[in-house]
C-alpha cells in the first residue's frame, strides 16, 4: 500500500513539473503576443472536450483535443479567412464552449460530482498515469525545439508584429503554431490542474518572471523552471493539507505573482521615474 502511495505522489510529482515547465514556457508567448483572451478560450474549449469525453465514456484526452483542435481554427485560420477579429471569435467562442461543457457534465453517466468529472473539473492527483507523463515529456521536447528552431521570428513577433510583418516574415503561421501549441498544452494540463482553473498557469508564471526579467533569453529559460516551482508547491501544500491539488497550484501561482508585484524591480524604478 505504502509503494503504491509513493508511485502515485512520484507520478504527481513528475507530472506537476512538467506541466508547469509547459506553461511556464508557453505562457511566455501568450502574454508577449497578446493571446490572453485567446488562451482562455482555449481553456474552455479543451474543458469542454473533456467534459464531452466524460459524457460519452470517451477518453478525455481525445475529445479534449479535438474540441481544442476545433477551437484553435475557429480563433485562426477561421476568424483570418472571414475577416472577423479574434476578440470578436473570442468573445463567442468563450461562453459556447463553456455552455457545452455544463450540459455534456450535466448529461454525464455519472451521479453528482464523480471522480472523472470532478478530476476535469478541479483536476486530480491519482489521475495521472505514465502516459500522461509521456506525452507532456514529449510535449515539452516538441515545444522547446520548436521555440529554438523558430526563436527569431518569435521573438520578432513579441516585439512588435507589425515591424515583423514588415521585415517579410509571414506571422500567421507562428500566430497558429502557438494557438494549437496552447490548446495542446491546456489539453494535457487539465488531469493536474482542471478545465475551470488550467488557465491560470498560462498567466501566472509568465507574469511573474517578467516582473524581474528583461531579456526574453532569459525570460523564456527562467519562466518553465519558475512554473515546475510553482505546480510542485502546490502539489505539496495539497498533500499537507488534504486539497485540490488545482487549487492550491493556482494559489501558490497567484500568491508568486502578488509577491512579484510588490518586489519588481521594474515597478521601483517606474515609481523612481513617477517621483523625480
Amino acid at each position: 500500500m505504502i509503494w503504491l502511495e509513493l508511485a502515485i505522489i512520484r507520478r504527481a510529482m513528475i507530472g506537476c513539473a512538467l506541466t508547469g515547465f509547459l506553461t511556464g514556457l508557453i505562457g511566455v508567448f501568450v502574454v508577449r503576443m497578446r493571446l490572453t483572451s485567446i488562451g482562455y478560450s482555449m481553456s474552455h474549449g479543451a474543458f469542454a472536450g473533456a467534459a464531452l469525453g466524460v459524457a460519452v465514456s470517451a477518453n478525455p484526452l481525445s475529445t479534449s483535443i479535438l474540441f481544442s483542435a476545433v477551437t484553435a481554427l475557429l480563433i485562426g485560420p477561421v476568424a483570418d479567412k472571414a475577416r472577423l477579429s479574434q476578440d470578436t471569435i473570442t468573445s463567442i467562442a468563450f461562453p459556447l464552449n463553456m455552455a457545452l461543457a455544463f450540459i455534456f457534465l450535466a448529461l454525464s453517466p455519472q451521479i453528482g460530482l464523480s471522480s472523472e468529472v470532478a478530476s476535469v473539473l478541479w483536476g486530480s492527483v491519482i489521475s495521472i498515469s505514465n502516459s500522461d507523463i509521456l506525452y507532456l515529456a514529449i510535449l515539452c521536447i516538441t515545444a522547446s525545439i520548436l521555440i529554438h528552431f523558430f526563436w527569431k521570428e518569435l521573438f520578432t513577433i513579441m516585439f512588435d508584429r507589425r515591424l515583423a510583418e514588415a521585415d517579410g516574415i509571414n506571422t500567421k503561421p507562428f500566430v497558429y503554431l502557438m494557438i494549437f501549441l496552447i490548446g495542446i498544452v491546456i489539453t494535457l494540463s487539465i488531469k493536474l490542474v482542471g478545465g475551470l482553473l488550467v488557465f491560470a498557469l498560462l498567466f501566472n508564471t509568465a507574469s511573474t518572471t517578467l516582473q524581474f526579467l528583461q531579456d526574453m533569453k532569459k525570460i523564456v529559460l527562467f519562466s518553465p523552471i519558475a512554473g515546475s516551482a510553482m505546480c510542485v508547491s502546490g502539489l505539496v501544500a495539497s498533500l499537507a493539507f488534504d486539497l485540490p491539488v488545482g487549487s492550491c497550484i493556482v494559489l501558490v501561482s497567484t500568491i508568486a505573482f502578488a509577491v512579484s508585484i510588490l518586489l519588481s524591480p521594474k515597478r521601483k524604478r517606474k515609481e523612481v521615474k513617477e517621483s523625480s
